[in-house]
């Protein structure tokens, strides 16, 4: 069994005991999170799809760490201008460990 859900902009395929990265949500590791935008659910041959979301379904999670990626650098170069800047980016991330999945 596997679902579809929109998270943070993004969408993610998940079953159940999988570890997801998502964009940062403000709660302590531990804490629950409930996920309601589930665009699909399947099992076996039985498929679902919403439209856009599935009204009754849902995703729950247990938050495992809260962290920053990997460095992105960023350079903007003009030539013959003598122009140079070079900047870089974390971004924040929670990870999710799918505990239920609820069709």
């Amino acid at each position: 069994m596997y679902a579809v859900i929109f998270e943070g902009g993004k969408q993610h395929r998940v079953s159940v005991d999988d570890v997801i990265r998502v964009e940062k949500i403000e709660k302590a590791i531990g804490d629950k999170v409930e996920f309601d935008k589930v665009l699909l659910v399947a099992d076996g041959s039985n498929v679902n799809v919403g439209a856009p979301y599935l009204a009754s379904s849902k995703v729950e999670a247990e938050i495992v760490s809260q962290g920053r990626g990997e460095k992105v650098t960023i350079t903007k170069f003009r030539r013959r201008k003598h122009f140079q800047k070079q900047t870089g980016h974390r971004q924040y991330f929670t990870e999710v460990k799918i505990t239920s999945i609820n069709a």
